[in-house]
């Protein structure tokens, strides 16, 4: 087998381009990334408002009802530097879900929060998913954030970054914190670190 050298990439059968012009993808990375001249409610409508025609009361509506999911309806008229690290990690998480992408990427979206936030933070998350369900690629260091989250753990050893073990996460849904005290995750978990102790790439490649 060579190594590729050309190609393209397709989701569903669509370019990653159309996608992202039809709301087909969100994106939220480390940093919540909001304009700080604008309250939480518009940071949400924004998605909204770089598409001509998109900007009136649908748009307003929506964002509305997707920051009151995200526990934040009081601090809509509230300007970045009015919130805290975890608010504004919600503001953006708001943003990215306000638009129903059926991909949602997401780059160590709590990183920069503290631990006890951070830990909130999962399950929370969790129950933002279970309304939409879309397909999440959550990139994080955390092997406990990894297994609570996912339905698969896919491990890459270090650069340059090749597959370890791509682990089914068999945990019950919906998840809450009680299910980090079972034995089960407590296996996930080790399995999770005795793969990124070894460093080996999975003998058989993943398609």
């Amino acid at each position: 087998m060579t190594d590729a050298t050309s190609g393209a990439i397709s989701l569903s059968g669509d370019t990653p381009q159309d996608l992202q012009r039809r709301k087909g993808i969100g994106f939220v990375s480390q940093d919540a990334a909001l304009l700080p001249w604008r309250t939480a409610l518009e940071n949400v409508r924004l998605p909204f408002q770089l598409n001509a025609g998109s900007s009136g009361s649908d748009s307003i509506a929506t964002a509305e009802q997707t920051l009151n999911a995200v526990g934040l309806s009081d601090f809509a008229s509230y300007y970045p530097h009015q919130l805290s690290g975890g608010m504004r990690q919600r503001v953006a998480f708001a943003r990215a879900l306000a638009i129903s992408p059926g991909l949602l990427l997401m780059d160590e979206p709590l990183s920069a929060l503290d631990e006890m936030t951070r830990e909130e933070m999962r399950y929370e998350l969790l129950q933002l998913w279970e309304r939409q369900r879309p397909t999440v690629i959550f990139v994080t260091h955390s092997i406990p954030e990894a297994v609570v989250l996912s339905d698969r753990v896919v491990v890459l050893s270090a650069r340059p970054g090749q597959i370890v073990d791509d682990i089914t996460i068999d945990l019950p849904r919906p998840r809450h914190q009680d299910v980090e005290r079972s034995d089960l995750f407590l296996e996930y978990t080790y399995r999770v670190k005795d793969a990124l102790s070894s460093g080996v790439p999975a003998a058989t490649p993943i398609a």
